[in-house]
């Protein structure tokens, strides 16, 4: 029975930290040796970290990735392992090193270079033409990047007919909420279409605003999931492929006799490589079974938030974070993120009470901040309010308070937590969610000063969810239920509700995803059942918002489209939608 035993490192790099990258490498390396794996694989642009933008214009930095695949070569003695690199040859590459036994036998070229979204590839890279087929052990395998597999008729289709029974995807695929389903629909009709085994070797981390969730997948040549990598944890998957399944199927399937599902440009890219020769049979040691099982939909998310918050803090060199803490459920959201991402003695909480602030706010505060076990800093806000309102009372004399006097409070805020961060060294992390974003419902110089926003991409339905979800892992109210049950209130004049300058957040989150995330028109969502009014309000202050968003500090992406890396609108934009 022919078998290869396949190793997926899926490992969480950093961009630019080659000798980091390089040491997670070679430690997987020697696991993978001690298991007896015959292919081991890694991410796409493994040895330099993804993405790395810009860094790809510096020489510099393209030859400190060279020397680095130099040394994981070197440290690949008894392995035939493939790992994503840039390549440089007249042009650069994103690309996929094959090496053998200490010496590197082939380079991949990525096919397929998106340039949308959250990717600019195109911008950087050469696109590559060869399809090889590798014969590792006497098994045909196909290595592509990422993209590469999207394709229904890409290069896992060439190399299959070329011969590859196991195709390796080796990707940087960013997470976003839903994606893993998708991407397991995907990656089965891959592996059923050309009745191969397909093995997607993923990436995990946090890197700046993307979030990599690892969960590494294996299919068999029927579509079916055999063995998943963890999610949003490093891992190494090593998995017994049942080759000889694939000689059997084939054999029933008459698509394989037909030459001409290959054109001849594809023939001729699709060249085969030998690497190793059918392996002599040795002990190897057994493999633990893998659970399968779907993670909760909440709970996935949860997890995402607290992996990029914990890689943006611990790769920037950050190691105590400072939030202002309301008593309303964002702040105390991002307050619990942050203690399980960096523990309680690393997390400060400040309590601003004003003068409109409820003494049940001040009490929710401190309640929080007693049951996660972190410090809070009480700093009235009144006398610098009053001393504001002191120094404008000329300039504003005649004129009825309004926002100017609530986003006075804010802005005294910001300020007071950028002194303690200036002072101590501890980054801010602001509150504002996803709806208070896209409507412009955040003041800027204010609650939007800060150095990362945790649930920037976290639409205020999804934040109740959230915390409801982590005080059920605790099995108590970490977050009191006073919170989650008090109408949501920004607390800057007298009896203020967020109602009272947006509709009820159920609603405005659905005319947000379709307008935001969906590109849906105003009368489509109208035939959504919605109230124009509403529909129409949502998309002005959308509209007339972008200048302070382009001001945001960086926040983790959960959602298919975020601001910023993939919704780029302009500033000075006069096209408004209109109704008929």
């Amino acid at each position: 029975m022919r078998r290869l035993r396949l190793g997926m490192a899926q490992i969480n790099t950093t961009v630019g930290d080659f000798q980091g990258n390089v040491a997670k490498i070679l430690k997987a390396a020697d696991g993978a040796r001690s298991l007896g794996v015959d292919l081991l694989t890694f991410p796409e642009l493994a040895i330099c970290g993804y993405p790395p933008e810009d860094l790809l214009l510096k020489p510099q930095f393209i030859e400190a990735n060279l020397r680095a695949l130099d040394e994981v070569v070197e440290g690949s003695s008894g392995l035939t392992v493939a790992v994503g690199f840039v390549d440089a040859d007249k042009d650069i590459y994103n690309a996929a090193a094959l090496i053998h036994d200490g010496k590197l036998v082939s380079v991949y070229h990525k096919v397929y270079l998106p340039n949308y979204g959250v990717f600019d590839e195109d911008r950087y890279f050469q696109s590559g033409k060869e399809c090889p087929v590798y014969i590792i052990c006497g098994v045909g395998v196909g290595i592509n990047i990422c993209e590469d597999v999207w394709y229904e008729a890409g290069p896992a289709t060439v190399q299959a007919y070329a011969g590859a029974e196991v195709i390796v995807n080796i990707s940087a695929s960013p997470y976003h909420a839903g994606k893993g389903d998708f991407m397991e629909r995907m990656l089965g009709t891959r592996a059923a279409d050309n009745v191969a085994i397909v093995a997607h070797n993923n990436l995990v981390g946090g890197q700046d605003e993307l979030v990599f969730a690892g969960n590494s997948m294996l299919f068999d040549e029927g579509g079916r999931l055999i063995a998943r990598g963890k999610q949003f944890e490093e891992d190494l998957l090593v998995a017994d492929l049942d080759v000889e399944a694939v000689f059997r199927t084939r054999l029933h399937d008459p698509r394989w006799r037909k030459a001409s599902l290959m054109g001849d440009d594809q023939r001729s890219c699709a060249t085969r490589v030998m690497v190793s020769e059918a392996a002599v049979d040795v002990f190897k040691p057994p493999l633990p079974e893998r659970d399968l099982g779907a993670r909760n939909p909440v709970g996935e998310i949860y997890d995402a938030l607290l992996l990029g918050t914990g890689d943006y803090l611990g790769k920037n060199g950050k190691q105590k974070v400072v939030i202002g803490l309301s008593g309303g459920v964002d702040s105390s959201l991002v307050a619990v993120i942050a203690v399980d991402a960096l523990g309680a003695s690393n997390v400060i909480g400040v309590s601003m009470p004003s003068r409109y602030s409820s003494p049940g706010s001040i009490s929710d505060a401190e309640a929080l901040a007693a049951n996660l076990g972190i410090r809070l800093i009480r700093i009235p806000i009144e006398p610098a309010f009053e001393a504001y309102l002191q120094m404008l009372a000329e300039p504003f004399e005649g004129a009825s308070p309004n926002v100017a006097e609530e986003n006075i409070q804010a802005r005294i805020r910001g300020n007071l937590l950028m002194a303690l961060s200036n002072k101590f060294g501890w980054l801010v992390l602001t509150t504002g969610n996803k709806s208070e974003y896209a409507t412009g419902y955040t003041t800027l110089y204010g609650d939007m000063a800060g150095g990362f926003a945790v649930i920037k991409d976290v639409p205020k339905t999804l934040v109740y969810r959230l915390a409801r979800y982590r005080n059920s892992l605790a099995g108590k109210d970490v977050i009191p239920a006073s919170v989650l049950e008090k109408p949501p209130s920004a607390e800057l004049r007298p009896e203020q509700k967020d109602t009272d300058s947006l509709p009820p957040y159920e609603t405005l989150d659905t005319v947000l995803t379709a307008y935001v995330e969906q590109d849906k028109s105003i009368e489509q969502i109208m035939a959504m059942g919605i109230d124009e009014r509403v529909v129409q309000q949502a998309a002005r202050l959308v509209d007339f918002s972008e200048y302070k968003r382009r001001q945001a500090p960086p926040g983790v992406k959960i959602t298919p489209r975020a601001f910023g890396r993939d919704r780029r609108l302009p500033i000075t934009n006069w096209f408004r939608e209109s109704t008929t």
